[in-house]
């Protein structure tokens, strides 16, 4: 692919991340992610490539096999850019708890 993706762009695709959660179980070789993606071979290799080259995925040469596997970095930054929104989340949710138990607790126990 000659454009540099976005993360997001890379990630929105439904094949690639089925492909990501594959290579969560470990390094894989194309055969191995066709038969757990139930994609086809030529979809599984393209989407691979586009992984590769945008730094979510390497591959290790070993004989005649090429060997798959996640890279950390990119998904390291992508939490580091998403923790601010985590932490707004978060904050909004224990303050909506909060007040549930207020209210919980105005009304008493129910019987």
């Amino acid at each position: 692919m000659d454009m540099q993706l976005d993360v997001f762009q890379v990630l929105a695709d439904p094949t690639r991340r089925l492909i990501v959660e594959t290579l969560l179980q470990g390094e894989q070789q194309v055969s191995d992610v066709v038969e757990k993606a139930g994609i086809h071979q030529s979809g599984v290799s393209r989407h691979l490539r586009i992984l590769s080259e945008s730094g979510f995925v390497t591959m290790r040469p070993e004989g005649q096999r090429r060997l798959y596997a996640l890279k950390s970095e990119p998904f390291q930054e992508l939490e580091g850019w998403l923790g601010p929104y985590k932490q707004l989340w978060e904050e909004r949710l224990d303050r909506f708890g909060a007040a549930l138990k207020k209210r919980q607790e105005k009304k008493g126990p129910r019987t």
